[in-house]
């Protein structure tokens, strides 16, 4: 009930009754809603940060087997945030939660060893870990048959819902919405995929989904013909699933050339769905939709290749198409070149290129939404061995020295900044990248308005 409310909460008043119920559940020894409240205590969630008593929390829990707690105090002693910075004990935990099946500890894993912190380099324990995640993601992948949402380039005006906002502003969807209305295909079949998937801020609605898709498919779009079948194959509230819509809606976009309706009917020769499976008339569609560009019938066409469905097994072509898919960034083609480079079929093996494809695929699905970048912690150097070797430095050569305190300024301001921002992170981890914002000389910047700022004040005093 908590987390259903938590899902659902978009005032502090209904967070903070959720709140309440994970901390009756928690009183009650609920496992999940203790981890809840562990993350709440960590990083400040309804106001209530105390890391001291997250950190007891979590001890409390990993007695108790819980792999998110495991990897929660390896991040602890990996930081020493709460705790005594320990890089040992961070590796111990972090093994700890991979047995219990954490994905972010695989990460975290896979990252170590594939960069040899802490631990020996090793490609192959590193390509064991992320072969974890990415088998877990394919998986996933794998069990839904429907075909994920064409990006579809809207229109060339100066305000479109293709931009790469993440919000979109309500006055700007009241605009495209009354454009809708009066006829706009493009923005129909647009605002139909926006509530089909609830992107831009906008709450998935399936009902205003088809509805945009439906007036759109009136006016002839073969986009929206194709969305409408891959409703009815997926099945929802607005659309009951159903076969044999799906095979109508995918049909009409198909006799209009639409590479979305030949995967469609593709997909649906292939798995049997509606009509007798039918493998040749699969491969036949799958083709047609390839050739026009359409990776998710480029990676189908692999995998006919790969496992030999309906077609001698071809290496070499399984190849050809899971590389041409994967230029588009269709995951599961990612992932089984990452699959051939690992086990060395139909190519030569490398370890490193098949690391390679699993880190492409975790950052395809940005993975982690677990607020981990290719299994590292933090975006964050290690400043505490930054500051020691720094010091080495200095002592090893006084022209060193200027140079040093100059670059341990930088540090301890960066240090400084990065402590003022964690206080006010939730669990989205959004870190500043000062770079990014500033441009890369911004330290120099910095370091001349101190310096400018050190001669006012001397001026100052003894002028």
């Amino acid at each position: 009930m908590g987390i259903k409310l938590l899902q659902q909460s978009k005032s502090q008043k209904q967070k903070a009754e959720a709140h309440m119920l994970f901390a009756k559940a928690a009183d009650m020894g609920n496992l999940k809603a203790m981890e809840k409240m562990a993350d709440a205590l960590l990083f400040g969630n309804f106001g209530m940060q105390n890391i001291t008593a997250a950190m007891q929390l979590y001890e409390s829990l990993a007695k108790e087997g819980s792999y998110k707690a495991q990897n929660a105090l390896g991040f602890l002693s990996s930081y020493g945030i709460g705790m005594k910075y320990n890089q040992a004990k961070a590796l111990i935990y972090y093994t700890f939660g991979s047995i219990g099946g954490s994905m972010m500890s695989q990460m975290i894993l896979g990252y170590r060893y594939l960069s040899g912190i802490n631990v020996l380099q090793n490609c192959e324990v590193a390509l064991y870990h992320y072969k974890k995640v990415a088998d877990y993601i394919a998986d996933k992948l794998e069990k839904s048959d429907g075909i994920p949402v064409e990006k579809v380039r809207l229109t060339e005006r100066p305000e479109n819902l293709s931009s790469n906002s993440e919000i979109l502003d309500w006055d700007i969807y009241q605009y495209y919405k009354f454009l809708a209305e009066r006829g706009d295909v493009q923005i129909q079949v647009s605002l139909g995929q926006l509530h089909l998937i609830g992107r831009k801020g906008l709450d998935q609605d399936y009902y205003k989904a088809l509805y945009y898709f439906l007036k759109a498919a009136k006016a002839g779009s073969a986009n929206a013909m194709a969305f409408i079948g891959k409703m009815y194959l997926e099945g929802n509230d607005a659309a009951p699933q159903n076969n044999a819509t799906a095979f109508k809606y995918f049909s009409m976009a198909a006799n209009k050339g639409n590479a979305i309706g030949l995967h469609g009917l593709g997909l649906l020769y292939f798995y049997g769905k509606g009509v007798p499976v039918n493998y040749t008339e699969a491969l036949k569609y799958f083709q047609k939709a390839a050739e026009k560009g359409w990776p998710n019938a480029q990676f189908q066409l692999g995998f006919m290749y790969y496992s030999g469905s309906g077609v001698w097994k071809d290496y070499k072509l399984a190849f050809k198409y899971f590389y041409l898919a994967s230029q588009s960034g269709q995951p599961l083609a990612i992932y089984y070149l990452a699959e051939m480079y690992t086990m060395g079929t139909g190519v030569l093996r490398s370890c490193r290129t098949a690391v390679k494809k699993r880190l492409k695929l975790l950052k395809k699905r940005k993975c982690i939404q677990w607020h981990f970048s290719y299994g590292i912690e933090l975006p964050l150097k290690d400043i505490h061995l930054a500051r020691r070797l720094y010091d080495m430095a200095a002592q090893t050569s006084p022209e060193a020295h200027i140079p040093v305190f100059f670059a341990l300024m930088k540090l301890e301001a960066v240090h400084l900044l990065r402590d003022i921002l964690f206080l006010n992170f939730t669990m989205r981890w959004k870190w500043i990248k000062l770079d990014d914002s500033f441009g890369p000389y911004w330290d120099l910047f910095a370091i001349g308005l101190i310096v400018a700022l050190l001669i006012f004040l001397l001026r100052n005093r003894y002028g």
